[in-house]
């Protein structure tokens, strides 16, 4: 089945004036529903490093529970993971692991090696919290650090996961890089040796790429797209000119052109929450 994840989170999160919080509720509210499978919503990390995020905690105490949409919370550390694993309605944390040990140091401020420590600690938590760890790819598709890269070495890294037990891996074009047959190579390589993995795709693409990256990607077997209504994020800590998310409509657009499975949605709610996004953004 398809799953669509809308990003509120990655698109909020590079604003440098601060959102009001009764405004992110509202627009999170709106989103949930709309009928997505998971709405990333927030993040529990450093006011510091994201000052956007800084009122998580506020936010998910007030988001309707009444919705078949799922919460996904981003953290950086154990202390975040912990913080996150209080609130029963956060079903996912999603975990930023590089395969660039450049960027690796500049998302989270460790080496791919700590890293993987941390990850292991964070799954073990969730384990016993009844969550479910999504760990993002970082520079999934490549990096502009001149770090080793290659498909193969993707998928040692998604290899260390697995034998975690982590189930959902989402491979991460962070900087917009990505060409189609990147797109293709990878995720072909990845879906024939972990078949039982959910792997999706964290894309960041301008408007007129869209189409053909998710086509790509559907086509090499992708189940699993996020994306952000009008196109608004990217990562602040990539580089200094960000590349949007995958605009959701464009998405939605490109996935039924080709007769995907897209699940139903509910379609005013949709148009409400992108009405309403311009108060956001």
């Amino acid at each position: 089945m398809l799953q669509i994840v809308e990003c509120p989170r990655d698109a909020m999160q590079g604003i440098q004036t601060f959102i009001p919080t009764e405004k992110k509720v509202h627009y999170l509210n709106l989103l949930l529903k709309v009928g997505f499978h998971t709405l990333d919503f927030g993040s529990f990390v450093s006011p510091k490093a994201i000052p956007q995020m800084r009122d998580t905690h506020e936010v998910v105490k007030q988001l309707h529970s009444s919705t078949a949409t799922k919460l996904l919370a981003i953290v950086a550390n154990e202390r975040g993971a912990v913080e996150a694993c209080q609130y029963k309605q956060i079903r996912y944390l999603g975990f930023p692991l590089s395969v660039s040990e450049t960027f690796q140091q500049r998302n989270t401020n460790k080496s791919i090696e700590d890293a993987l420590l941390v990850v292991e600690r964070i799954q073990q938590l969730c384990i016993e919290k009844g969550k479910e760890l999504v760990v993002y790819i970082s520079m999934g598709f490549g990096n502009p650090y001149s770090d080793p890269y290659s498909p193969e070495l993707v998928c040692r890294l998604i290899e260390k996961l697995q034998g975690m037990q982590i189930g959902i891996v989402s491979l991460a074009d962070t900087i917009g890089s990505a060409s189609v047959h990147d797109i293709e190579a990878l995720y072909s390589l990845a879906s024939r040796l972990f078949p039982g993995m959910t792997l999706g795709v964290h894309l960041h693409a301008r408007r007129e790429e869209v189409k053909e990256k998710v086509q790509a990607a559907y086509a090499a077997g992708c189940r699993r797209f996020d994306g952000a209504l009008r196109g608004f994020g990217g990562c602040p800590m990539a580089k200094d000119e960000l590349v949007g998310n995958l605009d959701t409509e464009l998405l939605l657009a490109a996935l039924r052109e080709i007769k995907a499975p897209v699940p139903p949605l509910n379609e005013e709610a949709l148009e409400e929450a992108k009405r309403y996004s311009l108060e956001i953004f």
